[in-house]
């Protein structure tokens, strides 16, 4: 078997994905991207990897990500379950199909995968998946209803799943980021306060070496918890 530690980013094609691709890629790690860019096949080329065009909230694409990612690879040590920014509508504006959508997403997606790697993981002897929540996900805004809602049951699914497979030594964690862009310019539009720590967003390079940190072994006890990355914007305990 390949020694060579493997790890599937979804959502690569740019922003956070993207970041947390080139650092996992410039450590070491044979990454299998997946994002419905077809930007994703340069990227999985630029970095010797290999890449799946298609939508998180379709199981078929998330099932193709990880029999191609085995096929090619055979192995699968770590996922970052990345996501695209919802939608931020008024509350009862929200449709049922809009509901849904982003419940597949930000949700569903993480349950379905974890079904589709959690085998391959414990045949390798374990593994790691991180999904990338936000900050807001134990502090609802009305601003971002699908995190209030939607990443709740995101870092609940965490919990339990860590403690499920903690005898088979996968972990599961989530990350809660603040702001994360590489200039003030990404985030016009945006209400961004004006106390940022150093003055700016955290990178999305500077972001990633988190990921790497929680993926690596020198996290191995950390599981079933999600970790801010805030600035202590959430005054959630």
């Amino acid at each position: 078997m390949n020694s060579q530690k493997v790890t599937i980013i979804t959502a690569a094609s740019r922003g956070i994905g993207a970041g947390c691709a080139r650092e996992l890629a410039a450590r070491g790690y044979r990454v299998s991207l997946m994002a419905r860019s077809p930007d994703i096949l340069d990227l999985a080329d630029e970095l010797g990897g290999i890449a799946t065009q298609g939508s998180i909230t379709n199981f078929q694409d998330l099932q193709r990500l990880v029999e191609t990612t085995l096929a090619q690879f055979g192995r699968i040590d770590a996922v970052v379950n990345s996501f695209g920014d919802p939608p931020r509508p008024d509350l009862l504006s929200i449709s049922d199909e809009m509901w849904i959508e982003n419940f597949e997403m930000l949700f569903l997606s993480v349950v379905r995968i974890a079904r589709l790697v959690t085998e391959a993981m414990r045949y390798s002897g374990g593994g790691v998946i991180v999904n990338i929540s936000a900050c807001d996900s134990h502090e609802p805004e009305l601003g971002t209803p699908f995190s209030g809602t939607l990443r709740a049951a995101m870092e609940g699914f965490t919990k339990l799943y860590a403690k499920r497979y903690k005898a088979d030594r996968i972990r599961m964690v989530s990350v809660a980021p603040f702001f994360v862009a590489d200039s003030m310019a990404e985030l016009e539009g945006w209400n961004v306060p004006s106390d940022l720590m150093f003055g700016r967003p955290t990178t999305y390079a500077e972001f990633a070496k988190t990921i790497a940190f929680l993926i690596s072994d020198d996290a191995k006890f950390i599981t079933g918890t999600t970790l801010k990355v805030d600035e202590a914007y959430s005054a959630a305990i």
